[in-house]
Order: C-alpha cells, then structure tokens, then sequence
C-alpha cells in the first residue's frame, strides 16, 4: 500500500487521467446498480426503490416456480451455445483462409466484403429474412417454384424448429468477418521466419497452418472463449424479439425477452419480479465465467482472464 502510495506521489499527473473513466463508470455503471434491490422488495413507483417494503427472495421463487423458468432458461442456453459452436470454429477456420491469401488486394477485398454485412441495423437484418423468406414474394418461394414445386413452400418463419438455425446462421452471416479481426491481429504476430524455416524444411501450407498458425490462434481463442462464456445467458434481446411471433414462441422465448414482456406487462407492476429474472441470469453469466476463466487457466498453460 505504502508502494502504491508512492507512485501516485510521483505520478499524480497519470492519475488525473484516469479520473474522468472513473468517475464516468461509477456513474454510469455503478451507481445504477443501487437499484438491483427492488429484486428484494415489493417496489411501487410511490413509494420510491428506498421506500419499498422488503420480501426477501419472494421474487426469485415465484420465477423459478413459474412454467417458463425452465422453457427461457433451456431456450437461452440452446442458442447461446448452438452460437458459439458455430460461430467460434468458422471465424478460426476464415481468418486462417484470408492470412494464407498472398494477394494483398484480394485480401483486402475478401475482409471488406465480409465485414460489410456487420454494419447492417438488426431491423433492417430482419426484414431482409423476412423478405427473402417470404413463400410468396420472395427468393425463397421463387426457387421452391423454379424447383418444380407446386403451389408454395411452407412458411419458415412460423416453423417452430427453424427458429434456432435462422436466429444462429443469420448472426454467422452478419458477424462472421467481424469476428475474425482479433484472429487476424493473431496470425499478424507470427514470425515469417517461421514460415520460411518450414518452408525449407519442406512443409505443405496445410502443414504450416496447422503446426504454426494454429498453436499461435489457440490463445486468443481461449480468451475469446471465456469472454464469450460470461455472455452465454445473454443472448440478444432485439433480433430474438423481432423474430419472434406466436408460432415460434416454444423456442424462442428466451431470459430477455421474458423479462422485457414481465416488466412492461401489468402496468408496470412487476418490475421487481423482472429485476429478480435480470438479476438471477446476471448471478449465472458471472458463475459460468469464473468457472471457464479457471478451466482455461488449467488446461493452457495459465492463459485467462484474471
């Protein structure tokens, strides 16, 4: 501490600079935190979130008592982790394919067009699955008649078990060249003599990729695994919702959502119980992240987050 003290001393000037991010992130993210205890109490917007009476975990039981605690919970997990088995393998798999492209140009032009679709709005990302889907005007109902077929397809969209695979490969598609920047960045700092040596040696690309660009990603991909990890029962709340509809409801109601309808319902008169619902799945993501953050440390050679 005495050391600590020290070095503020003699570099107070660098501590200035950093009095702005505190004081935005207690503001911004701490203090708002105070409100978490309506989770504990009856809260009426009268009596304020101190004048509340306090019910304990009243809240926390009612949710898992409820027949959608173990549907949104399920629901959440499955497309978090369907998510992250796809989206993870992909990204490693396409930044190794663009770092092998010897062509800077056609490098380039590769990464810009997969990154382009990352700019796209969710609304808008939405609406062009619900149009390119559509059985009647659109690209989807146009094939199935260029197929052969008769009449028009079934609607996708109010297909139950279709939900997951266009929530997840819709995201792939979006996010996938976003996602491979960080691995990029990675493969940057592999040492060309590396690639020469081997070279000599007589090593195939494939056997390049594999014994030296390979082992350099698996860090940066334990990291993004456990921040990835901390995030699984947060799945997001805009593109699930509007997807959703009433036929697809058994599979796409997931915690966000749920709590979004429970507090918005009912005038306005359960927003204790949503902050119980919010405030169990924030306790659940920081669990998980612990555990994998130890897991990784483990198993690779110490690489985690804290």
């Amino acid at each position: 501490m005495t050391n600590f003290l020290i070095q503020c001393r003699k570099r107070w000037q660098l501590f200035l600079f950093l009095i702005p991010a505190v004081a935005y992130i207690l503001v911004f993210a701490y203090y708002p935190m105070l409100g978490v205890q309506i989770a504990f109490k009856d809260f009426t917007p009268g009596a304020g979130i101190w004048g509340s009476p306090w019910v304990g975990l009243k809240h926390f039981q009612k949710f898992f008592h409820s027949y959608q605690f173990s549907r949104v919970i399920l629901n959440t997990i499955r497309l978090s982790f369907y998510g992250l088995l796809v989206n993870t393998p992909l990204a490693i798999c396409m930044s190794l394919a663009i770092n092998a492209v010897r062509n800077i140009r056609f490098k380039k032009t590769i990464q810009t067009i997969t990154y382009m679709p990352h700019f796209i709005s969710v609304v808008v990302l939405v609406g062009m699955i619900t149009q390119m889907l559509n059985p009647v005007m659109g690209i989807y109902g146009t094939i199935y008649q260029l197929l052969g077929g008769s009449g028009y397809p079934k609607d996708i969209l109010t297909q139950t078990g279709a939900f997951p695979h266009l929530y997840v490969w819709s995201g792939t598609w979006q996010n996938l060249g976003w996602s491979t920047i960080i691995y990029i960045a990675a493969l940057s700092n592999v040492d060309l003599e590396l690639h020469e040596a081997a070279e000599i040696e007589g090593a195939t690309r494939l056997q390049r990729i594999r014994y030296i660009d390979f082992p350099t990603l698996l860090p940066t991909a334990s990291i993004m695994l456990v921040l990835n990890a901390g995030s699984i029962m947060n799945v997001g709340f805009e593109k699930v919702f509007l997807m959703q509809n009433s036929t697809n409801l058994a599979l796409s109601e997931v915690i966000s959502t749920y709590v979004y309808k429970v507090g918005m319902s009912a005038g306005g008169t359960q927003f204790s119980y949503a902050s119980a619902i919010g405030l169990f799945n924030s306790i659940v993501n920081c669990i998980i992240l612990v555990v994998v953050n130890a897991f990784s440390r483990k198993i690779d050679n110490g690489v985690s987050l804290f």
